[in-house]
């Protein structure tokens, strides 16, 4: 499909709030069309976990700032096969844990930080064929994608697919993960720097009472109607 499309490289850029569903709905967007995927949000993880790693106070910016420049992110494209590497470590697993979920915010609110990531991001979607996955990706990012999805849910349900997703982890209850979800969107919407926030012309979809095939379908569907105009460009 990116090729019937190189007239204009394809972009479909998901954003949305902490367990809308984003990362198994853009990968399942890609593998379903044949594209490459980019989940921004593992690089700022990824950031995140290796700052914890050194024992950085990630509410300090001026040490977060001061930190980041030596990192070095290598992330793959694969749908099938989503990982992501600091410094030559792969940190896939490890960055879904609770300890760099509940950090990440605070990470991605520190302007370096943002001032860095965002070229690389820019880089991985320029060649297009792609779904992209993140926060600010139609609004800052790509904000001349393709196709934009705003993808949310309420936050009960948010709360309920992110503790099923920690089941490890004893800890993360449903009451717990939804006051975690509730402060992460605060911080997400209320930063200063690329917040949180619909890009105008995105389509919003809330997939509160729907099945992951039925989202999935749904973008699915709203990238196939954009192809034929593409073609004609």
């Amino acid at each position: 499909m990116s090729q019937a499309t190189a007239d204009r490289p394809l972009v479909v850029a998901v954003d949305g709030p902490s367990g809308s569903g984003k990362s198994s709905t853009a990968r399942g967007v890609a593998a379903r069309l044949g594209l490459r995927y980019i989940d921004t949000g593992a690089l700022y993880r990824a950031v995140t976990w290796r700052l914890l790693d050194q024992g950085v106070d990630v509410n300090d910016e001026s040490a977060v700032a001061g930190a980041i420049a030596s990192i070095e992110l290598e992330l793959s494209t694969d749908p099938a096969d989503p990982r992501v590497q600091v410094d030559g470590v792969d940190v896939s697993e490890a960055i879904r844990e609770r300890a760099v979920t509940n950090a990440v915010s605070a990470v991605s609110a520190v302007p370096q930080v943002r001032q860095q990531l965002v070229p690389v991001q820019r880089r991985l979607i320029d060649r297009g064929g792609v779904v992209v996955e993140g926060r600010d990706i139609g609004t800052v990012v790509a904000p001349d994608a393709t196709v934009k999805v705003f993808l949310t849910a309420d936050s009960g349900t948010r709360a309920k697919r992110r503790s099923a997703e920690l089941e490890h982890d004893t800890e993360a209850t449903v009451s717990l993960t939804h006051d975690e979800i509730r402060r992460r969107d605060h911080l997400d919407s209320s930063r200063e720097l690329s917040p949180l926030v619909r890009a105008a012309d995105a389509v919003e979809l809330d997939s509160t009472n729907l099945s992951l095939e039925q989202v999935i379908e749904a973008i699915v569907e709203l990238v196939e109607s954009h192809l034929p105009a593409m073609r004609g460009r």
